[in-house]
């Protein structure tokens, strides 16, 4: 499946900041040891909500979002509701995506990822509904324009019966630009003093071999909102660099690496270079000097460092989910959808 990748284009020391609302979901036929169906809900990219057809619960997972809920105490149980009918409609969506593409037997997967992004000083919304089948993007709303997009010919019979459903097309306009907002506003405003916090990282240089590339490596930031460079003689370079993604930890933090090819660079000229690291909201940056000690970079910390980033790549990839449309009672999509007002009145 594609990786939906959202640039964020970071202003050092500018407080203004892009919330975000998330929810993703994934239907499963066949796929050993893993729930048939799961659902994880973000706010500013940390998850708040899990559930799985294994538990057939929807529950917490910041303690922000328990407050929230004494405040609202019908909300689990609205949103349990909301992800049993959901399990229901992938099951099914998944059936007939296999008859659309003449499957039988096998693994396969349906995925949605629908939700919001605001801006706290314009107060911008912008709005998103994704879904894709075995790894291949299926149908994606598309906001401006009010009409469903499908980009292979099993899901055109779904787009024609969705661009043709006004009321679902109003529904949808309404919850991306309206309703998804306004609870992510709430949701921040709860959860304001876990989102908002700013943590600066631990920073490392790390080297495999006296051969590898160096590594300068920030651990245990927040939020996600970052940059980090190298620099030769106080000016940026792009040159044998290669920055590597933003991760999440398991804790809700964030790591991030950036790689510097020093096999052209002579000894004496290491101390011309240094690794910067940025964090928005935060004035000063740290900067990490490339000069080793004696016997070298550490060696053991980036390979355990390797193998941590693998591991979370890895679930990050269990995780990133899709769309289909949940829990309602009409079949469109040759695929069902869901009858948005349900979705969007309960809490997402």
């Amino acid at each position: 499946m594609k990786l939906f990748v959202f640039l964020l284009c970071l202003v050092h020391g500018v407080s203004a900041v892009t919330h975000s609302l998330k929810y993703f979901f994934t239907g499963s036929s066949q796929v050993p040891n893993f729930p048939e169906f799961v659902v994880v809900g973000l706010v500013d990219e940390v998850q708040m909500v899990h559930y799985d057809s294994n538990t057939q619960k929807a529950e917490p997972t910041q303690d922000w979002i328990k407050k929230y809920t004494e405040d609202d105490p019908q909300y689990w149980e609205r949103e349990t509701g909301k992800f049993l009918g959901s399990q229901q409609w992938f099951k099914v969506n998944i059936e007939i995506a296999k008859k659309r593409f003449n499957q039988t037997g096998g693994v396969h997967i349906a995925q949605r990822m629908y939700g919001c992004e605001w801006d706290d000083e314009t107060n911008e919304v912008k709005g998103y509904d994704q879904g894709g089948y075995d790894g291949e993007d299926f149908i994606s709303f598309d906001l401006e324009s009010g009409q469903f997009i499908a980009p292979k010919p099993e899901g055109v019979i779904t787009k024609h019966k969705w661009d043709n459903d006004k009321a679902f097309i109003a529904q949808e306009k309404n919850y991306l630009t309206q309703i998804c907002p306004e609870w992510l506003k709430k949701y921040v405003n709860y959860g304001r003093s876990s989102l908002m916090r700013k943590d600066v990282p631990s920073v490392s240089l790390l080297q495999k071999t006296p051969s590898s590339p160096v590594s300068c490596h920030a651990t245990g930031f927040y939020p996600d909102r970052a940059m980090m460079f190298w620099r030769k003689d106080g000016e940026e370079i792009h040159e044998g660099v290669e920055r590597g993604e933003i991760l999440p930890n398991h804790d809700g933090s964030f790591q991030m690496k950036v790689d510097l090819d020093v096999s052209s660079v002579s000894p004496e000229d290491w101390k011309k270079y240094d690794c910067v690291f940025q964090l928005s909201g935060v004035e000063d940056d740290i900067i990490t000097n490339l000069e080793p000690e004696s016997g070298g970079f550490p060696t053991a910390a980036v390979i355990g460092g390797v193998v941590a980033l693998l591991l979370l790549a890895a679930c990050v990839a269990g995780i990133v989910i899709w769309k289909k449309r949940s829990n309602g009672e009409e079949q469109k999509y040759g695929f069902k959808r869901a009858n948005t007002s349900d979705t969007s009145s309960s809490s997402s």
